[in-house]
């Protein structure tokens, strides 16, 4: 554990940084949680966890505690599905199928870039890799690029003119499969979390999750609606699944999104502790 944490207040788990689409570096992302009085986050960034130590060293400096996290994006079935990672304990196991992902990203962003050059638009990769600096690249970092040329208003006219579905740019992910990204968040030592699933959490999906081995779900989100989160609560507490929540907060520019914005009580938290504690107490096979 990082930082000191007391019996009560408020956690938030479920965060980005500069390391991923954020942007406010990691150290910021903790001076922001300081302030908000926050006694924990957890830095969740897109396949990578190099922003973790920086994070983890303002929240020893700070009292925060910080909470190594990812989050992974994974198929189920014919839907993309986002996992969160928290509680890793070996994110060097993590980071070798993480690098695969990166790899992956690099390649759409690249096919991003030649189908928008293909509709005249002219941005480059440049722009793009200007854009996302040393982070994990995604579409958002395209999308700052056309609106840095002028080729979008901002971020959410890009997406609904060419990178969303359906779009003249959209390239769909390659394909990491929901039992491989469960497979390795646990190889990490973390817990594998469900993230937003809003009206998508049906009892049937959250079963057949759990049988894949998925050990909580994210009950509080911006996303959900109170009755999605009344529902998702309810249904995890009869599943035996962990409750979690947070702002997916990505910094300055992130619309109606404040960091802790949800009110994650520290008791989930300290659920999941526990939870990490007697699994790291089960010898290995």
């Amino acid at each position: 554990m990082t930082g000191p944490v007391g019996p009560t207040g408020l956690v938030d788990l479920h965060m980005h940084s500069t390391a991923s689409d954020g942007s406010r570096a990691p150290a910021d992302v903790v001076r922001a949680a300081k302030r908000a009085s926050l006694v924990a986050i957890a830095l969740t960034d897109h396949d990578t966890v190099s922003g973790l130590p920086e994070a983890r060293q303002v929240g020893d400096e700070l009292g925060v505690r910080v909470i190594n996290g990812v989050e992974l994006s994974a198929v189920e079935g014919d839907s993309e599905t986002h996992l969160l990672g928290l509680h890793l304990s070996d994110t060097t196991v993590l980071e070798r199928g993480l690098a695969d992902l990166r790899d992956m990203r690099g390649r759409r962003a690249a096919r991003i870039v030649e189908l928008l050059q293909s509709q005249g638009v002219q941005v480059t990769l440049d722009d793009v890799m200007l854009q996302a600096g040393t982070g994990a690249i995604g579409r958002p970092h395209v999308a700052r690029a056309l609106v840095a040329d002028g080729w979008a208003v901002d971020v959410r006219d890009a997406f609904d003119r060419y990178l969303g579905a359906g779009r003249p740019a959209y390239v769909a992910k390659d394909q990491l499969g929901m039992r491989e990204a469960i497979a390795m968040v646990h190889a990490a030592g973390g817990l594998a979390v469900l993230a937003h699933p809003g009206s998508s959490a049906t009892r049937e999906r959250l079963e057949a999750l759990r049988a894949l081995g998925v050990d909580g779900v994210e009950v509080k989100h911006p996303s959900h609606s109170p009755q999605d989160t009344a529902r998702i609560r309810s249904l995890a507490e009869q599943l035996g699944l962990l409750l979690s929540g947070g702002s997916d907060w990505h910094g300055a520019g992130d619309g109606p999104r404040t960091i802790g914005m949800m009110q994650v009580p520290m008791e989930w938290l300290t659920r999941q502790d526990e939870r990490v504690e007697a699994l790291r107490r089960v010898p290995a096979a």
